[in-house]
């Protein structure tokens, strides 16, 4: 497939929904789960060679539906434990009904109807490497390839070690909703019942999920705020000395749109948080608040905690996040099982990680299904550079956004060279090119 534009062509894309509105959005095709036993295969492996992804985001997706180009004698299986697609880009729009439902949930039977690949239901529960067999609630798989797509976990225990009531009581009352779609309900239903007061916000630090979205988020909430009337001030406790990426748009949004609403405070990584008090202490002072989003740490996800693809840091302690070939995404002592999108750990010495946002993730499954079409003809794998792009609206009236590209070079050492370009001048052209863009990705991994 070539690669899609993103202005190329137009989308028109629903506007204004309530979070109530989320039943009537709802695609009616929902996949029912292959009814089996734990300790039997879920699905029997036929003659075959099969590939398992697990996770159905933005990577996940993207790799299920290009294999079908890339190697169609191949069983495709996608793995997902949720009945339904919610995407988390364009989700901080959603918040705040810039777009609607139905903009960001799609149905995953439809998506696997139409490009001829089978999707399950289940919760994953081990991965047996040694055997190549994924177990989940309903039985096991064996595979032959597989891609391990499921995104980040938030990892609350950096501020209370095993305190799992302060955990569980952080996690209900003041979530990230980087993770999808519960906490984004959630989140929707606590910013527009916010009356007034102090509203906190942290930052994880960084490599953290699409790192320009909490800025935006900020933004977001503030311009409910501000069209609203409600006397509420929004501070941004960001443990980077500066914000970025897009300082300098993100901090003219905040001066001109929103002064007396936002304020952003570096240097101010959490000490200490005392959820039921309502107390957070940082290296830049202690807050008090009567409202937050506390966004935890950001790691690698569970399952390939599960895999056992977790790298090391020069002591031997886990880093946090999948060590895979930088440019394939392989294990290197598993070559034909994949790590994607968000979990992947760092790739190069010059930048660190690739963003870990839905643009990269896409780009690195359409890579990943060619590699395992190469692999499946008995061929070299040859490297492919990626890209990544993100728009972020800033301004709801009139809606203008800003954007970040970052490209990606091999140097002449071969070391990954990463080039960023910053586009600081909100307008409302950004903002129609960030629907198209989405709008093409999603015609790309669902709509067809």
């Amino acid at each position: 497939m070539p690669d899609i534009d993103p202005r190329s062509t137009r989308r028109a894309v629903l506007k204004t929904a309530a979070a109530t509105a989320i039943v009537s959005a709802v695609p009616a095709a929902i996949a029912q789960p292959l009814l089996s036993s734990p300790g039997s295969a879920l699905m029997p492996k036929g003659g075959k060679r099969r590939v398992v992804i697990l996770g159905g985001g933005w990577g996940g997706l993207t790799t299920a539906r290009h294999l079908r180009d890339t190697a169609p004698d191949l069983e495709v299986v996608l793995l997902e434990r949720n009945p339904l697609f919610w995407s988390c880009p364009l989700s901080n729009k959603w918040l705040i009904d810039i777009v609607d439902t139905s903009t960001l949930v799609h149905s995953y039977t439809g998506a696997a109807q139409r490009f001829g690949y089978t999707y399950v239901q289940t919760e994953v529960t081990e991965i047996d490497r040694s055997q190549r067999r994924v177990h989940t609630a309903q039985g096991y798989l064996d595979y032959d390839w597989l891609v391990v797509a499921a995104g980040i976990r938030v990892a609350y225990e950096p501020w209370f070690g095993n305190d799992r009531k302060a955990i569980d009581h952080t996690r209900a009352n003041y979530a990230s909703a980087y993770v999808p779609s519960a906490e984004h309900i959630a989140l929707k239903q606590k910013i527009q019942a916010f009356k007034g007061g102090t509203f906190v916000m942290t930052l994880p630090p960084p490599p953290h999920r699409c790192p320009p979205s909490p800025y935006e988020r900020a933004c977001m909430i503030a311009a409910h705020f501000k069209r609203n009337k409600i006397p509420a001030k929004l501070l941004i406790l960001d443990p980077k000395p500066r914000i970025a990426p897009i300082g300098l748009g993100y901090r003219k949004a905040f001066e001109e749109l929103y002064p007396d609403i936002i304020t952003h405070v570096p240097n101010a990584g959490v000490k200490e948080l005392d959820p039921f008090r309502r107390v957070v202490k940082t290296a830049a002072g202690d807050v008090a608040f009567d409202d937050a989003i506390f966004m935890g740490h950001h790691q690698a996800a569970d399952l390939v905690w599960k895999l056992g693809a977790i790298g090391k840091t020069a002591e031997g302690k886990p880093n946090n996040w999948a060590a895979v070939h930088p440019e394939f995404y392989n294990l290197p002592d598993d070559p034909q099982t994949f790590v994607i999108g968000d979990s992947v750990g760092a790739v190069s010495p010059q930048f660190g990680h690739y963003p870990k946002s839905g643009h990269v993730a896409n780009r690195m499954g359409a890579s990943v299904a060619r590699f395992i079409g190469r692999q499946a003809k008995g061929q070299a794998l040859e490297p492919e550079l990626i890209d990544n792009l993100c728009y972020m609206l800033v301004n709801t009236e009139p809606r203008e956004a800003i954007s970040v590209q970052f490209d990606y070079a091999k140097g002449p050492d071969g070391v990954l060279v990463q080039t960023q370009v910053d586009d600081h001048e909100r307008r409302a052209e950004l903002w129609d090119e960030d629907l198209r863009w989405y709008g093409l990705k999603i015609k790309d991994m669902i709509s067809g």
